[in-house]
């Protein structure tokens, strides 16, 4: 099931729910539908991403697992809640790591550069005590918070 994108409204929380699939490009378009086009290939990058790592390694590929998407968009900011049916996540305490600036870890790192990608993306990154769920939010720029509270460019129906 993939739920359709409403108009942007702040603080209204909408949810799409999908079997773990690596097949993304819906559910990014819809998750991405109503961000301003200079920051939609970072956001969809990050977000794929974290859809991919709770597909496959939360939910291990299994397609009758759900992956569900709560999110909500604001003028200043976008929420994305992930969550899977998997076993849950702790990431290694090599790959735990704060805030950018960091440098990309090395190749051995046990949890890959995922999380590298998604500290760089995103403006906080938080996950729940059993690891089955992912927060996300992107603040949005003071130009970018201009065009959307007056309706301009950034928005898109």
């Amino acid at each position: 099931m993939i739920a359709s994108s409403l108009p942007l409204t702040a603080h209204r929380w909408q949810q799409v729910s999908f079997a773990s699939t690596l097949y993304l490009r819906p559910i990014l378009d819809c998750l991405l539908a109503n961000v301003p086009p200079e920051d939609e290939a970072q956001l969809r990058l990050g977000l794929q991403e974290a859809l991919v790592n709770a597909a496959k390694h939360g939910n291990k590929l299994d397609p009758y697992k759900t992956i569900f998407v709560h999110f909500s968009m604001s003028p200043t900011q976008c929420w994305w809640v992930i969550t899977d049916q998997g076993a849950g996540f702790s990431p290694p305490d090599q790959c735990r790591l704060p805030p950018p600036p960091q440098p990309i870890p090395d190749v051995g790192c046990e949890c890959g550069r995922g999380l590298y990608i998604l500290y760089q993306i995103f403006d906080q990154v938080y996950w729940n005590g059993d690891g089955t769920e992912l927060r996300l939010c992107k603040s949005f720029q003071q130009s970018t918070q201009r065009h959307l509270c007056m309706g301009g460019v950034g928005l898109r129906d």
